[in-house]
C-alpha cells in the first residue's frame, strides 16, 4: 500500500507516533534502571509492577470512554495531560539531587493519562482500515514504529547517562506538539457510539466488557500475547539491569561498550533489522500458510530471548537478538491482523482496551523478573522466559486457528463469536 493511499487518520497517527516514540524511546527503556539506581531493585520492581496494575484498570476505563464519547476529544484531553506530566518529570530532574518522589508521582500520572487515551487511538485506527488492507497497514506502522525507536535508542545510548534532563525536555516538546496535530488533522467519523444501559456507571462499564470476556477465542489470543510480549519487555527490565551489573566492557578504539550501551545496541539492532526486513519478510509470509508462519516465528522468537536472558558475551547477544527479531517479524503482523479482524465493529474501543491487557500483563511479568532475578541465577531465568513463551504460543495458536465448539456448531478456523 502506497503512502498516498492511506486514510488521513492513519497518516496522522503514524507521523505523530514517529516523532513521539523517537524521543520517548531514548528514556523509557531506562526507567527500570533509573528507579533501581535512584532507590533499589526491589523498590523499582514493586513500583513498576504497581504502575502496570494501575495502567491496566485505567485502560479498561479508557476503552469504555472511547466507545461512549467522541474519540478525538478523548485523545486531545489525554495528550495534553501527557505533555503536562512530562513537564513535571523534567522539572524534577533540574535540581542537583533528583526529586525522585515528584518524578515518580508524575510518572504515575503519565501512566494514567496515556492508558486512558490509548484505546481511543487504537479504535480510530481500526475504524480507518478494512480487513483487506489491515495487514499492510500494520506492517507499515510496525516498520515506522521500529525506525523511530531505533533513532530513540541511539539517542538514549549516547545521551542518557549524561544528558537525562535534555532528553526529557525534548520529550515534553514533542508531547506538546501531538495534541496540536490531533486538533488540526485528526478526523473522528465514528457515530455509532455506545449507549449507556445501566444507571450505575460502574455496572455499565462491567457490562460493556462482558461480551469481550465471553469471547473465548479472543481471550486466548490476549492471554497468549501477554506471555509472548513479556519476553521482549524483559529486555528493558531484568536483562537491562543484569547487563548493567555483569556485562564485561568491550573497547572499540577509544569507545567503551559497557552494559547500558550494550542494551542500547541490542535495541538499535532489533529496530534496524525491523526497518530493513519488515517488507521482505511480509512478502515472504504472504506466500506461507499463516498457521505455520506463526509457529515458526514464535519458535525463533522464543529461542532468541531465552538465550539473551542469560548470555553475557557481546557476539552471542547480537546473534540471538537477530534470531529473536526474525521471529518477531514473522509472527507479529499475522497476530496483529488476525486479532483486529476478531473485533466487532461496535465495540472496537472496549475490545482494544481489553486487548491491551496483553501489554499491561506482559509489562507486569517483565517488571516482576527484576524481583525474581534477584533470587535466581541467569540460566534459570532463561528457563523461565522459555516457559512463558511456550505458554503464550499455545494460547495464541489455539485462539486464532483451532476449531471451537459453541452451542453444538463448529466455528470456522480463525472466525470468532463476534461474527468476524
Amino acid at each position: 500500500m502506497k503512502w498516498k493511499e492511506l486514510p488521513q487518520n492513519i497518516k496522522v497517527r503514524m507521523i505523530t507516533s514517529f516523532f513521539n516514540r523517537a524521543v520517548s524511546s531514548a528514556v523509557m527503556p531506562f526507567m527500570a534502571l533509573f528507579f533501581a539506581q535512584e532507590l533499589n531493585k526491589i523498590w523499582a520492581g514493586a513500583f513498576l509492577i504497581t504502575t502496570v496494575v494501575i495502567g491496566f484498570f485505567i485502560n479498561l476505563v479508557g476503552g469504555y470512554i472511547s466507545d461512549r464519547f467522541p474519540r478525538k476529544k478523548v485523545l486531545l484531553t489525554t495528550s495534553w495531560l501527557n505533555a503536562f506530566f512530562f513537564l513535571i518529570m523534567t522539572v524534577s530532574l533540574l535540581p542537583a539531587e533528583n526529586l525522585i518522589w515528584l518524578f515518580a508521582g508524575a510518572y504515575i500520572g503519565f501512566i494514567i493519562t496515556s492508558s486512558l487515551g490509548r484505546p481511543a487511538m487504537h479504535a480510530i485506527i481500526i475504524d480507518s482500515t478494512t480487513p483487506e488492507n489491515r495487514k499492510a497497514v500494520y506492517a507499515l506502522d510496525y516498520w515506522l514504529v521500529n525506525l523511530s525507536m531505533a533513532i530513540g535508542a541511539a539517542l538514549g545510548g549516547l545521551l542518557y547517562i549524561n544528558h537525562q534532563t535534555e532528553l526529557f525536555m525534548m520529550l515534553t516538546f514533542t508531547s506538546t506538539m501531538i495534541p496540536i496535530a490531533y486538533g488540526i488533522w485528526l478526523q473522528d467519523h465514528f457515530k455509532d457510539q455506545l449507549q449507556k444501559k445501566h444507571q450505575n456507571v460502574f455496572v455499565d462499564l462491567i457490562s460493556n466488557y462482558r461480551v469481550a470476556f465471553r469471547d473465548s477465542a479472543f481471550v486466548k489470543v490476549v492471554f497468549g500475547s501477554t506471555f509472548i510480549f513479556a519476553a521482549e519487555f524483559s529486555l528493558n527490565s531484568y536483562i537491562g539491569i543484569r547487563l548493567a551489573e555483569t556485562f564485561d566492557a568491550v573497547s572499540v578504539g577509544s569507545f567503551e561498550i559497557v552494559g547500558v550501551r550494550m542494551l542500547s545496541i541490542l535495541n538499535i539492532q532489533n529496530m534496524l533489522l525491523v526497518v530493513c526486513f519488515t517488507f521482505i519478510i511480509n512478502r515472504f509470509t504472504d506466500r506461507m500458510n499463516k498457521k505455520h508462519a506463526l509457529l515458526v516465528g514464535l519458535l525463533l522468537y522464543g529461542i532468541g530471548y531465552m538465550t539473551i536472558t542469560s548470555a553475557n558475551t557481546w557476539y552471542v547477544l547480537v546473534a540471538f537478538n537477530l534470531i529473536a527479531t526474525m521471529g518477531e517479524l514473522i509472527y507479529s503482523p499475522i497476530r496483529n491482523a488476525e486479532q483486529a479482524n476478531m473485533i466487532p465493529s461496535d465495540k472496537r474501543g472496549s475490545y482494544s482496551a481489553f486487548s491491551n491487557l496483553s501489554f499491561s500483563g506482559a509489562d507486569m511479568i517483565a517488571r516482576s523478573t527484576i524481583i525474581i532475578g534477584a533470587f535466581l541465577i541467569p540460566t534459570m531465568m532463561s528457563v523461565y522466559i522459555g516457559s512463558i513463551v511456550m505458554i503464550g504460543t499455545f494460547f495464541i495458536y489455539t485462539g486464532l486457528f483451532v476449531r471451537s465448539w459453541t452451542s453444538g456448531k463448529v466455528l470456522d478456523e480463525g472466525v470468532t463469536a463476534g461474527g468476524k
